[in-house]
């Protein structure tokens, strides 16, 4: 995989524009739950690759246990997008209010499919290409560990399940990863299967 073959199967990050309607959601596993009503908040997440010894890896967070929601979940850096922003400037600006990864240092490359989560966000991916990897320093306030994970792993179908969890009787459908100790589920996972799909496509595509 290099940064020419996943700009060619990305969207140019110029088509990016606020919306309500994602690709991809929470309820693509779940049809029978309510979408909830209202319009998303916007927010962006980096999607980060960069050369490692088993090919491209795909950098990723544990969220500090102290936070209020998510804590110790794994995520791409991102957040919600800051009055006037683009994707591409939030998820650029989070990844480095978080871990430090500097700006000059991601190669923006185009945009992964949208996700809209049971949270009520809108959360579109941007696909960056860091080469070489700096020394990064994570805010300890948000995040407790910074990893990378070999996108063939993050990628195979083999490696992804489809599990649950019962809230109020009710049973709600997730993609879940698993890597060394750590799991990787929710909308975070529902974006990299949704990005490993785009990419096989392209890969028909180009063949």
């Amino acid at each position: 995989m290099t940064p020419e073959l996943l700009t060619r199967a990305l969207s140019p990050l110029r088509d990016w524009h606020p919306a309500d309607a994602a690709d991809h959601s929470d309820f693509d596993l779940n049809p029978g739950l309510a979408v909830p009503t209202g319009r998303p908040s916007q927010a962006a997440v980096l999607v980060a690759f960069t050369p490692g010894p088993r090919g491209p890896e795909v950098i990723l967070t544990r969220r500090s246990d102290t936070l209020a929601r998510h804590t110790g979940q794994i995520a791409f850096p991102g957040g919600r997008l800051d009055p006037g922003e683009g994707a591409a400037e939030a998820a650029v600006r989070e990844a480095w209010e978080e871990i430090g990864l500097p700006p000059e240092a991601v190669r923006l490359l185009g945009l992964g499919d949208s996700y809209r989560t049971g949270t009520g966000y809108l959360v579109s991916p941007v696909v960056g290409w860091v080469e070489p990897l700096p020394g990064l320093d994570p805010a300890p306030a948000e995040v407790a560990e910074v990893f990378q994970v070999p996108w063939a792993h993050l990628a195979a179908p083999a490696n992804r399940r489809r599990d649950h969890y019962e809230l109020d009787g009710v049973r709600r459908h997730f993609w879940s990863i698993d890597w060394e100790d750590r799991l990787v589920w929710g909308a975070t996972a529902g974006m990299i299967v949704g990005l490993a799909a785009r990419l096989e496509r392209a890969a028909e595509r180009a063949a």
